[in-house]
């Protein structure tokens, strides 16, 4: 196995003007930005390159558009080796499906932008950071809210990093706990429902759906499931637990560390932005990080 793991962000990874040095290199990637626009139908690109900011940012134009420059920057590394495994924060497990030839981009395109407006429909929740605790204080905290409505753990990014989820008051009370337990920071996300929480499951329905009728195929190699952190190859077993995944927490943690036990020693994040990277850092100092997410960093490349 390549000690090489592709890990790919998640949403609020985009920004206007993303992927536009991409296109204006030409090549594969290029040829993968025009391809986002035939498949949805609109100018997808625009968005990305001029915005405006407030548009690109919608659940169901974010997604795709995040995708798409993973997916430009996956094509401009057809030349380099293949990684040992793959996973994805959230949205960005989808791309980890394309660099696993488990889907097709316009399939995977296609699949992104109803699950954004599955997500946005559904509405009526809310999500904090939680910065400076233990999960198990956290989760004490959420347990304890749960008398005024749902709240629970959406991601375990990292070692002293918790996203909470499920219904505004609840989440409110939580975040008030965990200030006086002595969180260092509570920041409020700007999202558009509870994310990964049971509140999602009429939207997660429907997605399963989607997900039953798009033609999964075996991966290339092992894909890390954010789900429960196991690595699958089998296209079933990645379909089951993507459509776990939209009411299921995000346990990246515990990804990376399974990844790292399997061997692999450079994490290479593919596609906008570096949050992951960072979230990796804190998780396995040990290891090597690299960014790919433009024309210069993709020049820097040496795996």
């Amino acid at each position: 196995m390549s000690a090489t793991a592709f890990v790919f962000p998640g949403q609020n990874s985009h920004f206007v003007g993303m992927a536009k040095d991409l296109w204006e290199a030409g090549g594969p990637a290029r040829a993968v930005l025009e391809r986002a626009d035939a498949v949805l139908g609109f100018s997808l690109t625009s968005l990305m390159f001029d915005g405006p900011e407030d548009e690109l940012t919608a659940t169901h134009n974010q997604q795709p558009a995040i995708l798409t420059h993973s997916a430009a920057c996956l094509a401009a590394l057809e030349s380099y080796p293949a990684p040992g495994m793959v996973a994805g924060h959230s949205l960005g497990e989808y791309s980890a499906l394309l660099a696993a030839g488990c889907l097709t981009f316009g399939e995977a395109l296609r699949l992104v932008r109803r699950r954004g407006e599955l997500m946005a429909a559904a509405g009526g929740g809310a999500m904090a950071a939680i910065i400076g605790l233990e999960a198990a204080v956290v989760e004490d905290a959420c347990a304890a809210a749960r008398e005024v409505g749902f709240v629970g753990i959406a991601n375990y990014n990292c070692p002293g990093q918790v996203v909470i989820t499920g219904e505004p008051a609840a989440v409110a009370q939580a975040s008030d706990r965990l200030k006086e337990s002595g969180a260092k920071r509570v920041v409020p996300l700007r999202v558009s429902g509870a994310f990964h929480s049971p509140l999602m499951a009429p939207a997660a329905e429907e997605l399963r759906s989607v997900l039953a009728a798009a033609p999964f195929t075996d991966a290339r190699m092992p894909l890390v499931g954010n789900v429960d952190a196991e690595p699958r190859t089998d296209g079933g077993g990645i379909r089951d637990a993507l459509g776990r995944q939209m009411t299921s927490p995000v346990r990246w943690e515990a990804s990376i560390r399974r990844m790292v036990a399997a061997g692999v020693t450079c994490f290479v994040e593919v596609g906008p932005g570096r949050v992951v990277t960072g979230l990796i850092r804190r998780s396995a100092p040990e290891v090597d990080t690299a960014t790919l997410g433009t024309v210069e960093e993709l020049g820097t490349l040496s795996l």
